[in-house]
């Protein structure tokens, strides 16, 4: 085709069928019948709300997904001989100088069957790196410090209660101030009524039921009207109100008590009445410049009350798995000449086995593989070594929750439970054995569909992890290849929805 070749578009105009002429004529009815478009004043634009503070980088906050340092390699790429040399000097720079593993310090706290990181430093490194543990005076990231800041007004912006309380004040005066509105509409309504019958005359049903709807409409279009801003001028203008008319009546009291000499006289209603002792230290004021230089020298100290919580499994993973934490018998202080004894993993998992039971079970008892610790760190070790965040699933009814990146980021896609599975020859091979095992499997269907319905309720899909249990060993000093033996097989659930499964 040349450079001036014309393109001829050919467009095949059908004429329109009857049947779409019929429907585009009732549109144009409709639109045609509709009511013009109101030409009353539009109400007052909302106050501009003052900006938000600028939010965390948490991409760059939270970059790493487990608190261990990584030494990187560069990849090979066969046709460039080059990248040999890289990858070698690596290497060699990893034998002179290693990167220095970061090692956390914690202990356990056998009133509450966890472990507690006191170390500041350590406290914001596992949780900014994978999410582990949570606060022990917050909901999930340890904040108290910076909450407390703020609501005692030593740093900018409200804390996160303050505001939810703020916010729940203005929903209530918001809805008061409706109900109040409605009030005086149908008050309106019934002395109009009432005024209608008193002149004698009589409305039609028609007309009554017009003017029914139309009432219900402005009461309705008032009500859709109705803001929070409008909420508190109106609360506003009703305390102004009451200063005004507490001022009218302290005016009045004060024109009747003034003295034939023209002096007034006032009376407070309150009598403070203060005592000191003349010997008495405490008596001493110090005069007001000097407790103001005072106070602006001296800054409030706050010690941070907060601890750091984590779970057994994200205790036991981070010793055993990542080698990061070490665990003590009891509580770490600076000022001791000895420092308390490091527990070892084999001792740290008799620990913790014996503590999954409510109340704990005694230490001299033997290990059974279907511990519930055993279970639970199973079922957490899968699935952290795939790449997910594990938290807590109590709230949901659930063992845990598991979120593609972490809490700050998105909500958690699965919800988890455990379930123990039997199916090695030896769990049958007597009848104790059997009443044992159906005992620990037994599951109603009316449990499955109350935890399934929750599930589904705040949009997460149930996953069912059964563990398969290895029979009894002897020495549980390898834990790798005590491990090994278990098995998870995971089985997605999903809710029946009859009107959305039809096909």
């Amino acid at each position: 085709m040349g450079r001036n070749a014309v393109v001829t578009l050919v467009i095949d105009i059908q004429p329109t069928p009857a049947y779409k002429l019929k429907w585009l004529q009732m549109a144009t009815t409709v639109t045609s019948t509709e009511k013009p478009v109101s030409t009353q004043p539009a109400p007052a634009e909302a106050r501009p709300r003052a900006p938000r503070p600028p939010r965390p980088n948490f991409r760059h906050i939270h970059r790493f997904p487990l608190p261990v340092t990584v030494h990187h390699v560069p990849p090979v790429i066969p046709h460039n001989p080059l990248s040999l040399i890289s990858v070698a000097l690596s290497y060699l720079t990893f034998l002179i100088s290693p990167p220095r593993q970061e090692v956390y310090s914690a202990y356990f706290d056998s009133a509450t069957s966890s472990v507690h990181v006191t170390d500041e430093n350590a406290v914001k490194a596992l949780w900014q790196m994978g999410f582990f543990g949570k606060g022990s005076l917050s909901r999930s990231e340890p904040s108290w410090l910076a909450r407390e800041k703020k609501r005692r007004g030593l740093l900018g912006g409200k804390s996160s209660e303050e505001v939810t309380r703020q916010r729940r004040e203005e929903r209530r005066e918001l809805k008061l101030e409706r109900a109040r509105m409605e009030k005086l509409a149908i008050e309106e309504r019934l002395k109009a009524e009432a005024a209608a019958r008193e002149n004698g005359t009589t409305i039609d049903q028609d007309d009554q039921s017009t003017a029914a709807d139309g009432t219900a409409n402005d009461t309705a279009t008032s009500t859709e009207k109705f803001s929070l801003r409008k909420a508190k001028e109106a609360r506003m203008l009703e305390t102004r109100n009451q200063a005004a008319r507490k001022a009218a009546a302290t005016d009045s009291t004060d024109q009747a008590e003034k003295s034939p000499n023209g002096k007034s006289v006032r009376f407070s209603p309150v009598v403070q009445k203060q005592e000191f002792l003349s010997n008495s230290p405490s008596s001493m004021k110090l005069p007001d410049s000097v407790v103001d230089n005072i106070e602006a020298d001296e800054e409030p100290i706050f010690e941070n009350e907060e601890h750091l919580q984590l779970s057994k499994e994200e205790a036991f993973f981070l010793s055993y798995s990542l080698g990061t934490l070490n665990i003590y018998d009891a509580p770490v202080k600076a000022s001791q000449n000895q420092p308390n004894s490091i527990m070892s993993t084999t001792s740290l998992l008799k620990l913790l086995c014996n503590h999954s039971f409510n109340p704990s079970r005694d230490a001299s008892a033997a290990l059974q593989p279907d511990d519930p610790f055993m279970l639970s760190y199973v079922v957490y070790h899968h699935f952290r070594s795939l790449g997910w965040v594990v938290r807590s699933g109590v709230k949901f009814g659930t063992d845990y929750l598991l979120y593609n990146r972490g809490p700050v980021f998105s909500h958690a896609e699965f919800a988890v439970i455990v379930i123990p599975s039997y199916s090695h020859s030896y769990w049958t091979e007597t009848e104790e054995r059997k009443e044992y095992i159906a005992a620990k499997q037994t599951r109603s269907w009316w449990w499955l569909h109350c935890v399934n319905r929750v599930q589904a309720q705040v949009l997460k899909s149930l996953v069912v992890c059964y563990v398969e249990v290895p029979p009894p060993t002897a020495s549980i000093d390898d834990i790798g290849a005590l491990l090994g033996t278990y098995q998870v097989r995971e089985f997605l659930v999903k809710r029946f929805v009859p009107n959305r499964m039809r096909d």
